[in-house]
């Protein structure tokens, strides 16, 4: 199955475009930042960071906007995602 043997960043990456059809979208792969750290595995793809600009977050609170993100990329946490950071915005904030 495709999904299965792309890069975790490809995933999230996909999956929010499809989610969200974002103007703007940036994920980075933080996990080097916490070697040692718990949920941290050697090769990385445990920590990311997703700044993600969409009109469907307009109207929304910053928490539903970071339930929105958590509840897309459900499944990355059963393939090895350990934590995300998200910074989610309607277009113009």
């Amino acid at each position: 199955h495709e999904s299965e043997t792309m890069s975790l960043r490809t995933w999230i990456s996909d999956t929010l475009q499809r989610e969200f059809s974002p103007t703007h979208l940036l994920v980075e792969d933080e996990s080097h930042r916490h070697a040692g750290h718990a949920g941290w595995r050697e090769g990385g793809e445990t920590h990311f960071k997703v700044d993600v600009v969409s009109m469907a977050f307009e109207g929304k609170s910053r928490v539903e906007r970071h339930r929105l993100v958590n509840a897309a990329l459900a499944n990355g946490f059963a393939r090895g995602l350990h934590a995300l950071a998200i910074a989610a915005k309607a277009p113009g904030e």
